[in-house]
């Protein structure tokens, strides 16, 4: 009675399901698809660095103390990373289709609401709200994703423009921040989501379909919910604030102690406490899963914050604008979308844990190389080579991490796959940009001077070649499964 209830209830679900199976109608409709996927990811994650180069502006505009400046960065990374594992299972519980939709239009919603912020409250609820938005949306975009392509090529493929969007995301939004911010406002960062959203959403009504369910709806798990949710939050809020009170202050540790104690909990009531846990003990299980998982988030902690210090040290040492910053990070986003799609388009002759050593090692001397040419204090010829090399890597090993944190997960686990492995990378890039912050205040210090400031952003983006080289350990450690097998389907 109920598969027939359920079978019926999404006839145009199952027809495009259906039709998803012809190979003479899928390929223009999944083609569409996925340039609607990157669209968002693309907003998704650009927003988490097109704010870096206009926060001066913001801070004149708005009157930001110093101290509530990075709240502007921290208002949309803390609910972003905090939530994302519920917004996960929500899109596995709700449907890819409905998550999609209205993570979208929080975002987009959000964004609007900041292009016309007058004071700072305003400004920091808009970057809230599209963090919340962002978290629901980013999980279920990997649902459709891994939903419409089969294993095979066609997923490597499909993963392969993901990974270029989602890696290259950062540096172009630094780019189109600085772009922007000097030649209209602060407020066009937010404003270009706005159409851009608009039009997502349009085509996502007519594009993105449900697939029937053969299972009703487990329960959800709330308590498991409020105990991850609150323990990342933690987590992630001690990271953020240890910039500013240091690893020992009370307003680090408190809420670090906070973090392990519920995440330790969450842990423990999802394996023993719950029949439906939110994070099923099965999905830890796969040595693909965790160990991908793991690797994400080493390299996420090089690769993002290393941008980001760059652009200081382009600012500060070299004096270049906002937007000669911008725009000289765009051969960054060149490199990690090359590499992407490199890995990708020959996964079926190189199996995925090769592209995975192959990747970390190419960061780890791009950041080696990166590191002793900034304490040289070189001009920004001398710094294109090694930071593409850098980014090259993490591009070459973005699209095999991907696809081993989502392999092997039944259709009704892709939404937490995905969100768990967006939490790994959002929680890297916090822990990165914290260890480098502090390496860089340890040696600089409040001091202004250009060479002072040189070497103290070399000490640091070296921490982005300890990374990369933990993550190499880490990629040996992955199982090594055949890489796909073209089929005459395929």
């Amino acid at each position: 009675m109920q598969r027939n209830r359920t079978a019926t209830a999404s006839p145009r679900a199952a027809s495009a399901a259906l039709g998803a199976g012809s190979p003479e109608g899928r390929a223009p409709r999944d083609g569409a698809i996925l340039a609607l996927l990157c669209l968002a990811q693309f907003m998704g994650v650009m927003d988490g660095s097109i704010m870096n180069v206009a926060l001066d502006s913001i801070h004149r505009d708005l009157h930001f103390t110093a101290t509530g400046m990075p709240w502007v960065l921290n208002a949309y990374t803390l609910p972003f990373t905090g939530f994302l594992m519920f917004g996960g299972r929500l899109a596995d519980f709700f449907g890819r289709r409905a998550m999609f939709l209205v993570g979208l239009s929080v975002f987009t919603a959000a964004s609007l609401l900041g292009t016309f912020a007058q004071d700072r409250a305003i400004l920091l609820a808009a970057r809230v709200l599209m963090g919340l938005g962002a978290s629901a949306l980013t999980p279920s975009i990997v649902t459709i994703l891994t939903t419409t392509f089969p294993e095979g090529p066609r997923r490597a493929r499909a993963m392969g423009y993901w990974s270029a969007v989602t890696g290259s995301a950062i540096a172009v939004g630094s780019m189109l921040g600085g772009v922007l911010t000097d030649l209209i406002s602060w407020r066009a960062t937010f404003f270009v989501n706005v159409p851009l959203g608009v039009g997502a959403l349009i085509a996502a009504w007519f594009l993105i379909h449900d697939l029937p369910r053969s299972t009703p709806r487990p329960p959800l798990d709330i308590l498991g919910a409020v105990l991850v949710t609150g323990g990342m939050l933690a987590l992630v809020y001690g990271i953020l604030t240890s910039e500013h009170t240091g690893w020992t202050g009370s307003g680090t540790v408190v809420p670090l102690v906070a973090g392990v104690v519920l995440l330790a909990l969450f842990l423990l009531h999802e394996s023993r406490g719950t029949r439906h846990p939110l994070l099923p003990p099965r999905l830890l299980r796969v040595r693909s899963v965790s160990a991908a998982n793991v690797a994400m988030m080493l390299l996420a902690a090089g690769a993002y914050p290393s941008l980001s210090f760059l652009a200081l040290y382009l600012q500060n040492v070299l004096g270049y604008t906002p937007m000669q910053t911008g725009l000289s990070e765009l051969p960054m986003a060149v490199a990690l979308a090359a590499g992407a799609q490199l890995s990708s388009r020959l996964l079926s002759r190189i199996a995925p844990r090769k592209w995975l050593v192959l990747g970390t090692l190419t960061s780890f001397a791009g950041y080696v190389w990166l590191g002793w040419t900034t304490s040289q204090g070189y001009t920004l010829t001398g710094l294109v080579v090694p930071t593409m090399l850098a980014t090259l890597g993490f591009g070459l090993a973005m699209t095999p991490l991907a696809l081993s944190a989502t392999a092997g997960t039944a259709p009704g686990d892709a939404g937490l796959a995905s969100a768990l492995m967006n939490t790994t990378r959002m929680a890297g890039f916090c822990f990165g940009v914290a260890i480098m912050a502090t390496i860089a205040a340890t040696k600089a210090g409040d001091s202004t001077d250009p060479h002072v400031l040189s070497s103290a952003y070399s000490d640091s983006l070296v921490a982005g070649a300890v990374f990369a080289l933990i993550a190499f350990v880490s990629a040996l450690l992955l199982p090594s499964p055949p890489a796909p097998k073209a089929t005459a389907r395929d």
